[in-house]
């Protein structure tokens, strides 16, 4: 299956968190963009989440550590640890996650 992420359909995770998402049968990959200034407050899900930076940098805090990411940078956060992304740049990423988040489609 080939998918054109500009026509994936848009939600709005949180103001200023827009994702585009797709799902296989174990896996989810989600295309999210952030604007500049706006925030994902710190939260967890049962999912495995890893991600990679495509564009733009963000703060990213995963359990107690936080880090300023820039493309290409990526992470692996666990099930069950809370994260989040702190106000800043503008950002685009790609999230992927295992099991798919049912939530989201």
């Amino acid at each position: 299956m080939f998918v054109d992420r500009r026509k994936l359909k848009r939600k709005e995770l949180v103001p200023g968190v827009q994702l585009g998402v797709m799902w296989g049968e174990k896996l989810m990959l989600s295309f999210v963009d952030i604007a500049e200034g706006a925030e994902v407050p710190l939260h967890s899900h049962p999912h495995e989440q890893a991600g990679i930076v495509l564009e733009g940098e963000m703060e990213l805090t995963i359990g107690e550590q936080s880090r300023v990411l820039k493309p290409g940078d990526s992470y692996i956060i666990p099930g069950g640890v809370k994260h989040g992304v702190k106000p800043g740049k503008r950002c685009r990423a790609l999230d992927v996650f295992n099991p798919p988040r049912e939530e989201y489609k």
